[in-house]
């Protein structure tokens, strides 16, 4: 076999062309380690940078503790002060805001990547405002509060979802066409919301203000476990449809020809990325900007051809956590978290819808 290659090799070839090949074979496994490792890197930094914004809104405020007296109080020993302000108020805000922070940049970067548009996150395509509808709704009307709340956001973020998706939905499912439907079923809810303000006490409109606004402020022990369970639940389950969220940016056709049944598929992510956006929502309101973000800071930082699930839930739990210490000390009075997110967010979307306008693409 070898001899007749060697034979029917035209005059002149030498024997470069394998080594040509292996080549290009190991710069191209070079350049895939590089990859991995600048990969790995930015999750490493993420992480270390969301322990140390964590560590730090433990210790500052109103009474600074160092981080001994953290640490005393994060293993159970009494301190002096510290015990109730560190234990009671800060830890389980902390701890609230990395976890909605996690499950908001989980559910915008599952849509925009299944849908392959920066714009497709809860918070701009109508999802959350079903999920704020509801709880206006239960807090002005029914007088509910707490648990309540929250169930009945949830189920009607899930509702507004596929309403959204249904509408969206002629032989296949695209992506400018459901961003554009979502935008306007969340222009129809974020007037219901209007209207039932207007109609309510001042007392009722305080409190729903105080939801509406996304706030950390009334986050304590009671309200980690639901959140906590839910992203123990969701979280495996949309690691489990990486490779075929992975494969949805390729395409419906690619995507099909490697195995994928697309409607399927995108019907279930659809589902825990709803799932996650109105749990989160559910216990902190609907901070703003933070699913929509997260996305793409991930993207800018990690860069493409790998999952983003995980750099974007390290990136929104560092946008929460940071907004909230901002909001709380940089100004001369106290802001919500999602005054903060809404004031970075809104004018990246503008850019957004700018650049998309001069390049000629479709929403």
């Amino acid at each position: 076999m070898t001899r007749e290659f060697v034979a029917a090799r035209p005059v002149g070839v030498t024997g470069s062309t394998p080594a040509v090949g292996t080549s290009a074979a190991e710069t191209l496994r070079a350049a895939r380690r590089r990859r991995g490792r600048h990969r790995r890197l930015v999750i490493g930094a993420l992480a270390a940078a969301l322990v140390a914004m964590f560590v730090t809104t433990l210790m500052v405020g109103n009474t600074f503790y160092p981080p001994g007296d953290v640490l005393r109080v994060a293993f159970g020993e009494k301190v002096p002060g510290a015990s109730f302000t560190v234990g009671t108020l800060r830890l389980p805000r902390a701890i609230t805001g990395v976890l909605a922070g996690v499950a908001f940049g989980l559910a915008g970067v599952t849509f925009q990547t299944m849908l392959r548009n920066a714009l497709a996150s809860p918070d701009v395509i109508g999802i959350t405002s079903g999920a704020s509808a509801a709880a206006v709704f239960a807090i002005t009307i029914l007088g509910a509060g707490g648990a309540g709340v929250s169930i009945l956001a949830v189920v009607s973020g899930l509702g507004a979802a596929l309403a959204i998706y249904l509408l969206a939905y002629r032989n296949g499912l695209s992506g400018a066409r459901l961003i554009l439907i979502g935008i306007g079923v969340g222009a129809m809810l974020d007037s219901v919301v209007s209207y039932l303000l207007l109609k309510s006490s001042s007392f009722e409109v305080q409190a729903a203000l105080r939801w509406l606004t996304g706030s950390l402020g009334s986050a304590f022990w009671d309200g980690i476990p639901p959140l906590a369970l839910s992203l123990l639940v969701l979280l495996p389950l949309i690691i489990v449809l990486t490779r075929r969220l992975t494969a949805l940016q390729l395409g419906d056709e690619s995507a099909m020809a490697l195995g994928v049944r697309v409607d399927r598929t995108r019907l279930l992510l659809v589902v825990v990325a709803v799932a996650l956006a109105g749990v989160a929502t559910a216990t902190t309101g609907p901070i703003a900007f933070v699913a929509f973000l997260s996305g793409p800071i991930a993207a800018r930082l990690v860069g493409g051809g790998r999952s983003l699930l995980i750099p974007a839930g390290l990136v929104g739990g560092l946008l929460v956590l940071t907004a909230d210490l901002l909001g709380q000390f940089a100004f001369g009075t106290s802001f919500p978290v999602g005054v903060v997110t809404g004031a970075i967010g809104a004018p990246y979307l503008l850019y957004l819808l700018i650049r998309s306008n001069r390049s000629g693409g479709s929403l």
